[in-house]
Formats: structure tokens, C-alpha cells, sequence
């Protein structure tokens, strides 16, 4: 495992929405490995939030979306030693359909009806639905939850 450093690091994450479902890949070779995930990745230095998602579609399923709006933020620490300020953002689809463009991190994309997702569910997915679903955008999870 490559070794961690004491700072956080900002993931950003993008529930995208088409007809009723959304788009959901099962992680590989990193943490929460085998768990359900929304497209998403690192904040690159000097990127805004959406240009890093329409990057990180781009690189890993080749979709495209409109409509990108803030959803959420959360502080989370379930996958230590990993530390993530992570934003979650919400958009409907806009053209495309998903191709696995990076198989050694994601097994399979598909399109899931919201009330009947897959499981395991990465924590910022499960955090993601949370917020779509109540309105909820904020959550400070400490490192004992």
C-alpha cells in the first residue's frame, strides 16, 4: 500500500440521473474495492468542480451531462488511512453510453432505478442518495462511525 500523508485529499463525485436511474460502476484496485460507485476522482490543482467531472467522465466511461449543480460535501474517514473532503455533485445525462475506459478500476457501468441500488454501496454513494433524497447536504462523519 503506498504510504499515506497526514492531509486530506478532495474527491469529487457526480450522481448523474437518466429516466428514474442512476449510473453506478463496481470499484477495482482501490479502496472500496468491490463496492458500487458513482464516476467521480481527485481534484486536480486549479480545476473547478465541474470541469474535474466532465474530465473524469471523459476518462473513465465517456458520457457526457448538463445541468451540473452542487448536491453535497462530506468529511470522511471510513476508508483510513485515507482522509477525503469529498463534493458530491448532481446532473442529468446528455448524450452517450457508458464504456468501461479504465478496466483496471472499474469492473462494469450500469444505469440503476434509485429505489432499488446495488450493494455494497461506496459511502460518498450511499451519502449521494442520502442527499437526493432528503435534502441533506452536509455531513461530518468522525472517525468512529
Amino acid at each position: 500500500m503506498e504510504k499515506e500523508n497526514n492531509n486530506p485529499k478532495v474527491g469529487v463525485g457526480i450522481m448523474i440521473l437518466k429516466d428514474g436511474k442512476v449510473l453506478l460502476g463496481k470499484r477495482k484496485g482501490s479502496h472500496g474495492e468491490g463496492e458500487y460507485a458513482f464516476p467521480g476522482g481527485h481534484l486536480e490543482y486549479m480545476e473547478s468542480f465541474a470541469d474535474c467531472v466532465k474530465r473524469e467522465l471523459a476518462e473513465e466511461c465517456g458520457i457526457e451531462v448538463k445541468n451540473i449543480r452542487f448536491q453535497f460535501v462530506a468529511n470522511v474517514t471510513k476508508y483510513a488511512p485515507k482522509h477525503y473532503a469529498h463534493i458530491g455533485l448532481l446532473a442529468d445525462w446528455a448524450a452517450g453510453e457508458p464504456k468501461v475506459l479504465e478496466p483496471e478500476k472499474c469492473e462494469s457501468w450500469n444505469w440503476y432505478e434509485v429505489e432499488s441500488l446495488p450493494k455494497p454501496m461506496f459511502l460518498m454513494c450511499e451519502l449521494a442518495i442520502d442527499a437526493y433524497k432528503t435534502g441533506k447536504n452536509y455531513y461530518d462523519i468522525p472517525a468512529t462511525e
